[in-house]
């Protein structure tokens, strides 16, 4: 990806800084967005920043680029994309990544008893952010043929559809984003660009490794309280999924599909870190939900 500019909307942690180094990793220019910086902290209050995530980036082999976004501000992802295209020219990644919803959501909670604020602003960050986004970046990426954007969601569109997720705001939020990919499909495919949804399996991000009590190099102490736990995949997992979509020059062939990173790991081949291939949504469906003995034999 030599030559090729990404955009992570949402790269400070997680999912984002995975996909931001994956995508370094095969060369590319990555400007990586948030809120969280050394100087100030997001209402998270944790100690990632976009900073540290763009040296990542660096360090995999591409250039990485920190960049203070709030995109719920237009003017602010305004100046974002006018940067990008003073300095680039161009635009081919787009991922809209942005959530800032941990904390915002009561599981299993009615929707009458859920706090408004709190669901409205889960709303706010987890769907109009990626509206404005999309709105204000997607003309520089169409520029050229060839672009793709995902809409990073949480589950693939059969399970959603089929499946409670969590509590109401929740729900609507990641089924919104699944319907984004589809619809920005539609409006991109005449234009010679591609739209996605893709969503992780169950994901050691920082915050999920912190409240088990557990690193990256000692996760697996976690599947003593929580068995299923064996399936989680590390953030670079789908980092490498994204990396290699960005790089698949018939990747219009899933333009508007729900995707996830254990099935595209079966088309691409890529692995995770640690050499494993988990296919978290076909184990959730096969083992997890149906309440077998937590097993990951054909499953990673």
């Amino acid at each position: 990806m030599a030559g090729r500019v990404a955009l992570v909307a949402g790269a400070t942690r997680g999912a984002g800084r995975g996909i931001a180094v994956e995508l370094g990793a095969q060369g590319a220019t990555v400007y990586v967005t948030g809120r969280s910086t050394r100087e100030k902290r997001s209402e998270y209050d944790r100690p990632e920043t976009v900073e540290e995530t763009a040296e990542l980036v660096t360090a995999a082999g591409g250039t990485g680029i920190a960049v203070a976004v709030d995109h719920l501000v237009p003017e602010q992802v305004r100046a974002l994309v006018a940067r990008i295209d003073a300095e680039q020219g161009r635009l081919d990644v787009l991922v809209n990544d942005i959530w800032g919803g941990e904390g915002m959501f009561a599981w299993d909670s009615p929707v009458w008893e859920h706090d408004l604020d709190k669901g409205l602003r889960l709303l706010r960050l987890g769907v109009e952010t990626h509206a404005v986004t999309s709105h204000v970046a997607l003309p520089l990426l169409v520029r050229r043929p060839g672009g793709l954007v995902v809409e990073m969601t949480d589950g693939t569109l059969e399970y959603n559809s089929a499946h409670y997720r969590n509590s109401f705001f929740y729900d609507l939020v990641k089924s919104s984003v699944l319907r984004m990919a589809f619809a920005l499909g539609h409006e991109l495919g005449p234009r010679g660009s591609t739209a996605v949804a893709l969503t992780p399996g169950w994901m050691r991000s920082e915050i999920m490794l912190e409240a088990f009590g557990v690193t990256e190099a000692t996760w697996r102490e976690a599947t003593r309280k929580v068995p299923h736990f064996a399936i989680s995949e590390s953030p670079f997992y789908v980092g490498r999924a994204v990396a290699a979509l960005a790089a698949d020059p018939e990747v219009s062939r899933f333009n508007g599909q729900s995707l996830s990173s254990g099935g595209l790991a079966q088309v691409y081949g890529f692995t995770d870190r640690d050499g494993s291939r988990p296919d978290c949504w076909r184990y959730v469906v096969e083992v997890q939900d149906p309440g077998r003995p937590a097993d990951t034999t054909g499953y990673r």
